[in-house]
């Protein structure tokens, strides 16, 4: 297919914010991965207490921004103080167990420590977390503010989850479900079989990978049952996989569903919490005949009676929401999704508290949009509509009739607040909440009065405000304004926000791209590209946000390097058909649109054609393989990481979800193999993995190696002892793009 170029559009971002700034020491690896943070307070995980009189949220520290402490910010006296250091509740760190160590990593927190994760009581009484393998409640009612340790077994005690009545916790135990009462600090089992193969209430491999699910367990509205998951994953073989660590080489035995082989098999289960277990009632619900299936998500409808569960075909082509009456033991489907492609997982369920109905999210019309459907007459009215995709329901307002959501609005590379109408049918009719391009992660109370809007943009790191439904700010928890107290501010002068752009494909198809030039940038000379990619389904990086990379690519456009991102086809947040062209062409439809790009790059006279350089991780990595053997005259360098090289050594919901079954298409695998063109690589390459990768084995770059070499082709290769996925250890992380800066400046010369 030729590259060509029909069109573009480019939007310059003023740096004039920056101009007051004379002087800029030089920005450096060692000094992006150090303390404090240069993209000031480092949060996670905000929320809003049921009352809605604080916001709280964890933040790294100044002199060490790994370490998680949980903090606050209180309305009424406008005080931000920390609630709990991690080390006044355990002085000593203690050591992660290998479940713990994998949910870590399928979250990609595996680098941080002390306080992680945290959750408030319906309530708003308590604050409960785990930490060491135990589980801790802050008592926020009490005048000291308390800490109380729940459990304090020598086990390691995981995914702790308060009851709505806030009387007990449930959390995971030796692959068993367990009960705390939190007054007593008594705990019993709920489940007794886990062990092996068997798992309740635990989230199996690919469910916390790639569906967005992190438990296997959920507290009934009334606190009285809880619906678990048992996962069976005997019909897994068991790979043997080597972890080489600097010391020592572990023998790993993991069950790793690669694609066209089997699945785990599921049970749902609802059990009461009674202590006895002569009283205990167990039910299990109906999933049907077909066993070869998953289970995404369980959600229970407010009044308790009823479960609902959504049920997936293996080929992800077919989704049902299916209702499960707890008095009765009925069944019904109360909707069913399906796409000659794949469906998109969302968590864009909210039943209506009157018992009307539900508002439900669907690409089924292109673009996915928000849809009320009702139980009396099965009627359904959009919500929303328009060629641009909702992100997430942040909240429903139903005493006034008022819808709140996230959206690629106006186009994909910004994330707004936006409202719509529960009862009038006009979809079309939306009002724009959030005042400020760029990019704001909203959460709204349970009655959607407020939001604490976490925004950023490219030239602007992550601040926290709280607003009223109609976005009006409150206040400022975290302004991290860009003044001379912040850790950036001696780096501002050299800072560049960077060009969002539009390039026209092949198939008229808008390819969104940004573009950092150098400081002191001289169009009559010619610069060399850092071309950052990632390209795959479920991510953008061309967008209006201070992401983790913008501060590398801060740091290579300052080397003097043109920075350059494009958002291909294939990627979310550009509507359905936008996605669909990379079904059964990963690897191949992706390389045409960056093409375009390179293309595009190429007519630019302050570019220098021959040194154009390619980097990415993880899919990144691949499609940076990828053209290095597709296109092998077209780059001046390559870099990949942890890249994936044969997707039939990728896992089945992932990689079938795009490239099909590998036993029924077998010629689409073949011709998405890294292993298929490698031998046309020329150029120079850099290869580096984690050497005790689980998600992306260590198994993709060693074949590569093996056919690099049986090929006579040179490449240059690092490895990381002990590393996962993330290379998440602080050292490692510096060393990891200190690596990768110096193979470029070798092979691209900046000046």
């Amino acid at each position: 297919m030729p590259r060509f170029i029909l069109g573009s559009l480019a939007l310059l971002l003023s740096s004039a914010a920056f101009s007051q700034v004379s002087q800029s020491p030089e920005l450096t690896i060692e000094r992006i991965f150090s303390s404090p943070a240069l993209s000031g307070n480092t949060l996670r995980e905000v929320k809003l207490s049921p009352a809605g009189d604080r916001v709280t949220f964890i933040q790294g520290r100044d002199t060490d921004r790994d370490m998680m402490d949980l903090w606050e910010y209180h309305l009424a006296s406008e005080e931000t103080r920390v609630l709990v250091r991690a080390d006044s509740v355990m002085p000593t760190e203690a050591a992660l167990s290998d479940e713990e160590k994998a949910r870590r990593e399928r979250a990609r927190i595996s680098g941080l420590r002390g306080i992680v994760d945290y959750q408030w009581s319906s309530d708003g009484r308590f604050l409960l977390f785990p930490l060491g393998g135990n589980i801790f409640v802050l008592d926020v009612s009490s005048e000291d503010a308390s800490v109380q340790q729940i459990t304090a077994s020598d086990e390691f005690d995981t995914d702790p989850q308060i009851s709505p009545d806030g009387e007990h916790v449930a959390f995971v135990r030796n692959q068993n479900l367990m009960i705390a009462h939190i007054e007593t600090k008594t705990t019993w089992p709920l489940t007794l079989d886990g062990q092996g193969p068997i798992k309740n209430g635990m989230a199996e491999f690919i469910a916390q990978e790639e569906m967005g699910r992190n438990t296997g367990f959920w507290w009934s509205p009334n606190s009285d049952a809880i619906a678990f998951l048992r996962v069976d994953e005997s019909p897994i073989e068991i790979t043997r996989r080597y972890e080489v660590n600097a010391q020592q080489i572990d023998m790993v035995e993991q069950r790793y569903p690669y694609a066209g082989t089997p699945n785990v098999t599921y049970q749902l289960g609802i059990t009461s919490i009674d202590s006895t277990p002569s009283q205990r009632e167990l039910v299990w619900v109906d999933l049907g005949e077909e066993k070869d299936i998953y289970i995404p998500r369980v959600n229970w409808v407010p009044d308790g009676r009823s479960l609902t569960f959504q049920h997936q075909s293996r080929d992800q082509k077919r989704l049902k929401l299916i209702q499960f009456d707890r008095e009765t033991g009925t069944q019904e489907v109360l909707l069913e999704e399906s796409s000659p492609t794949w469906i998109n997982l969302h968590d864009n369920l909210y039943f209506l508290q009157d018992g009307s109905g539900f508002v439900w999210s669907s690409e089924r019309n292109g673009f996915n949009h928000l849809y009320r459907y009702r139980f009396d007459d099965g009627a359904i009215m959009p919500l929303t509509t328009g060629p641009w995709s909702v992100d997430e329901l942040t909240g429903i307002n139903e005493k006034l009739g008022l819808v709140y959501f996230t959206a690629a609005y106006p186009d994909p590379t910004q994330k707004q607040l936006l409202r719509t109408s529960l009862i009038t049918q006009s979809p079309e009719a939306i009002t724009v909440i959030s005042k400020r391009s760029g990019w704001h992660e909203v959460v709204m109370d349970s009655t959607a009065s407020v939001y604490v809007d976490r925004f950023s943009s490219v030239n602007q790191p992550p601040q926290l405000s709280l607003h009223t439904a109609d976005g009006t700010r409150i206040s400022w928890l975290i302004a991290n304004e860009l003044n001379p107290t912040h850790p950036y501010w001696p780096y501002l002068a050299n800072h560049r926000g960077g060009e969002f752009g539009v390039l026209i494909g092949p198939q008229a198809q808008k390819l969104h791209y940004r573009m950092i030039r150098p400081p002191n940038f001289d169009p009559n000379r010619r610069y060399p590209v850092f071309m950052h990619v990632y390209g795959g389904p479920t991510s953008r990086l061309a967008t209006n946000q201070w992401a983790r990379r913008a501060l590398i690519d801060q740091y290579m456009a300052q080397r003097g390097y043109v920075v350059f991102t494009l958002d291909n086809r294939g990627v979310e947040r550009q509507g359905k058909a936008f996605q669909d062209a990379a079904y059964q062409a990963l690897g191949r439809i992706e390389m045409v649109d960056q093409m375009i790009g390179v293309d595009w790059l190429r007519s630019q006279r302050f570019v220098d054609p021959d040194r154009i350089g390619i980097f990415g991780w993880s899919y990144g990595g691949y499609l940076s393989l990828m053209a290095a053997s597709q296109y092998p005259d077209d780059f001046g360098a390559v870099v990949s990481v942890a890249p994936v090289t044969d997707w039939r050594l990728y896992d089945t919901h992932y990689t079938e979800r795009y490239m099909g079954h590998p036993g029924i298409d077998p010629e689409v695998y073949e011709q998405g193999n890294v292993l298929t063109y490698a031998s046309d690589i020329a150029k120079p390459l850099l290869l580096i993995h984690g050497m005790a990768d689980d998600n992306v084995l260590f198994t993709h770059s060693t074949l590569l190696m093996q056919k690099l070499q049986e090929e006579g082709i040179a490449f240059d290769l690092m490895t990381y002892p002990g590393e996962k996925h993330s290379i998440s250890g602080s050292a490692q992380r510096q060393h990891v793009y200190e690596t990768i800066t110096r193979f470029f400046d070798r092979h691209l010369q900046p000046d």
